[in-house]
């Protein structure tokens, strides 16, 4: 039974390495220039130059195959060097993605992120170039590569986790935790000079990177088809049977139908807001133009107004955007501006008058 020698094995990592990489790098580009592009968002770009940097780091490997160990501190020395960068794209893709554990969100997203991060990757860049040109027979693996990677590890799990858990994605967060313990754990065996262990731990764990990679695209394309938000013409609006008896405290339910995904989304509503709603629905339904009044400041105190302030429609739309995407999943500007536009219409006059803009054949209230 024949072998297998570790210069084969090394072979086989660096086409793999290379290919594998190269592939997933363009894959990941093409979905950015098909959809991230249009809403500028260049987290894409930057996880895909992350993994450009493992292709280039198993074309390392190839090159440097039959070295007779005269240019091994260059080698290790370039790999090292693709090693910091991957970690620093990957830190640098962060500040993009939507969704940041609240520990870390402001760090993140402040404009010292690129220095906090850039100061560390070129203190730990240098040793590494140091033992490269001018002290080749010192050991040429950099531990600071590996404290960077530790680093990178803490701050991408969180990301992923929040990422996934986020858009109702639970299982793909376990997963992403899954291997980032281990991704640690090929951290520790490059330590240890372990070369098989290491070459087999880094083939699993950049695989199962990759593919969460992929999986953090389509999620993040899956969200956003479901949060295009309808047409008045394309929506529907359910009100649920409520029971005459039910106290003040509790809740009531509208659906609303027509969001991408085929899935009709149940909103809970408080009686309040339950109430201002069926009222539009019921008076788009009931009258001519289906107009409700908002009071002014200065009111008459001898009429009666449908909506007391504009404070009472924007607890209504939080209400409803809470529902349909989930607390502080949701943007002004995507989601509840549009949907206002798509629910709503104010009269052109600016007579303080408002009314529904979903076709009243599209409504119907069960309990009528």
């Amino acid at each position: 039974m024949e072998t297998v020698s570790s210069s084969e094995i090394s072979m086989f990592y660096g086409w793999w390495q290379l290919s594998v990489c190269l592939f997933a790098f363009l894959s990941l580009m093409a979905i950015w220039y098909h959809i991230g592009k249009r809403q500028k968002d260049y987290g894409p770009v930057w996880l895909a130059l992350s993994v450009l940097c493992w292709a280039f780091s198993g074309l390392v490997e190839i090159l440097y195959l039959n070295d007779d160990g005269s240019h091994l501190h260059f080698k290790d020395g370039l790999r090292s060097i693709f090693s910091l960068t991957n970690s620093l794209f990957i830190l640098l893709a962060l500040s993009w993605f939507k969704y940041l554990p609240k520990p870390f969100a402001p760090l993140i997203k402040s404009k010292f992120w690129p220095y906090i991060i850039g100061i560390p990757f070129a203190f730990a860049l240098f040793p590494t170039l140091f033992k490269m040109f001018l002290a080749r027979e010192a050991s040429v693996i950099n531990e600071l590569d590996v404290v960077y990677a530790f680093l990178t590890l803490i701050f991408l799990g969180f990301v992923l986790w929040e990422s996934f858990t986020k858009r109702r994605l639970p299982l793909l967060g376990w997963l992403a935790l899954i291997t980032i313990m281990i991704t640690l754990l090929a951290q520790i065996y490059k330590l240890m000079d372990d070369t098989v262990n290491l070459l087999l731990f880094s083939a699993i764990f950049k695989t199962s990177l990759i593919m969460l990679f992929f999986a953090l695209a389509l999620s993040w394309v899956k969200e956003l088809t479901e949060t295009v938000i309808p047409e008045p013409q394309q929506l529907q609006i359910l009100f649920a049977k409520t029971d005459k008896r039910q106290n003040s405290s509790s809740t009531t339910n509208v659906t609303l139908i027509g969001f991408p995904g085929n899935k009709d989304r149940t909103v809970p509503l408080t009686p309040a807001l339950y109430k201002l709603f069926r009222t539009f629905a019921e008076r788009k339904r009931n009258s001519t133009n289906g107009w409700l009044e908002i009071k002014p400041k200065n009111f008459e105190t001898s009429k009666n107004y449908d909506i007391n302030d504009h404070n009472e429609l924007k607890r209504l739309m939080t209400a409803l955007l809470d529902g349909l995407f989930g607390k502080q999943n949701w943007t002004k500007d995507k989601h509840y501006d549009p949907l206002k536009n798509s629910l709503f219409e104010m009269s052109e006059n600016r007579e303080r008058k408002i009314r529904l803009l979903v076709p009243k054949e599209n409504i119907r209230i069960e309990n009528e």
